[in-house]
């Protein structure tokens, strides 16, 4: 099998050519919404005894479980790969034109160029000149990518060791940092611990506000300055208050960055370099959120916060807005982060532990 099909061909030099414009925008948008989303949750437009309905699914899969959710979030997905496969696939053998034209479509579905290949190549050695089905195929790719996904499908636990526990939390404008900190604080408040919240990202009056709501909702303590504070300093003064507690846990926030902005990501070295001057094994965890909107621009995000703070795991969101899920399969295979949890709504439920199995099934659309 030749493996350069004109997806292949032409894999790299697209982009090459369209990941920078496609960042900024992605960039500009996500920093929009995220502002709204803020304004609209400090302002009290989602009260805080409520939690507003998940985007994008509907009511009544919305009381079905946590599957039911993950496969109607990912159904943007499924859909593009299942009409693909449809197309390819309705009485055809499984030739070498057929193997290139797989590898293409899967790669256009975001779950990688090695992914991709290793796929086709399976099904060539098994079924090379024979008739197969889309179902068929289904079951192949989705036991495949449980393959990979399963080493990385690690929740985030803390070290009871630690008193906080400090996880900084990072990503580009409009990931979702802010509403995953509220989440995840949730989780482990109901699990009985103790919980810190710091608004590090100082510049929006805004995410403050958010991090305080969730602080109420929550019961956790939130640490925050005035806008344009030091986050350096405030992030110090927050685990010194935890410690003080004896908290199990200290979240900070940090504002969004683009990774190809040097100045933004130097301050957050600064932040960490700080939080070692009290505690040299802090922070214990460095999560970066990640859009799946972007799709591709997801590896950048991954390389660049990587090499300047060693982020140590990956959480997912907004996989119910879009046909982009399978770049979580290419950033399993190529980082092999753990990847501590997946979001697929906006209620707090919405966010949970990833597991590869389901993820599996329900990005190719089986039940």
């Amino acid at each position: 099998m030749s493996g350069k099909g004109l997806f292949g061909r032409l894999w790299g030099k697209k982009t090459a050519e369209t990941e920078p414009a496609a960042e900024v925008e992605s960039e500009a948008l996500g920093h929009a919404a995220e502002e709204a989303s803020e304004l609209a949750a400090a302002e009290g437009a989602v009260p805080p005894a409520a939690e507003p309905e998940a985007a994008g699914v509907p009511a009544e899969v919305a009381g079905n479980g946590w599957f039911a959710r993950l496969k109607a979030g990912l159904s943007k997905s499924s859909s593009r790969l299942g009409q693909g496969l449809a197309d390819l696939f309705t009485k055809r053998k499984l030739d070498d034109e057929a193997l290139e034209e797989l590898e293409d479509l899967l790669i256009t579905t975001d779950l990688g160029v090695a992914t991709a290949r290793r796929v086709t190549e399976r099904l060539a050695k098994t079924r090379f000149g024979q008739d197969v089905e889309p179902a068929e195929i289904k079951e192949a790719l989705a036991e495949e990518v449980a393959g990979i996904l399963a080493p990385v499908a690690r929740p985030l636990v803390p070290d009871p060791a630690r008193k906080p526990h400090v996880v900084l939390v990072v990503g580009v404008n409009g990931s979702g940092k802010t509403t995953t900190i509220g989440k995840l604080a949730k989780r482990f408040r109901d699990e009985g611990r103790s919980v810190t919240l710091a608004a590090g990202d100082t510049f929006r009056a805004a995410a403050v506000e958010q991090l305080k709501v969730w602080g109420e909702r929550t019961g956790c303590p939130v640490v925050a300055r005035d806008t344009g504070a030091d986050a350096a300093g405030l992030a110090f003064d927050a685990l010194a208050e935890a410690r003080r507690r004896g908290d199990d846990l200290l979240f900070i926030d940090t504002a969004g960055r683009l990774q190809n902005k040097s100045d933004l990501m130097a301050e957050l070295q600064k932040l960490v370099r700080v939080l070692k001057k009290q505690d040299e094994t802090a922070p214990h965890d460095v999560l970066l959120v990640l859009d799946a909107t972007v799709g591709q621009n997801a590896h950048s995000q991954v390389e660049v916060f990587k090499d300047m703070v060693a982020v140590t795991g990956l959480v997912l969101t907004k996989l119910d807005g879009t046909a982009r899920g399978g770049v979580l399969v290419a950033l399993a295979e190529r980082f092999g982060l753990p990847v501590h949890a997946i979001g697929v709504g906006e209620q707090a439920a919405d966010l949970r532990p990833f597991e590869a199995s389901s993820f599996a099934r329900s990005l190719v659309g089986l039940e």
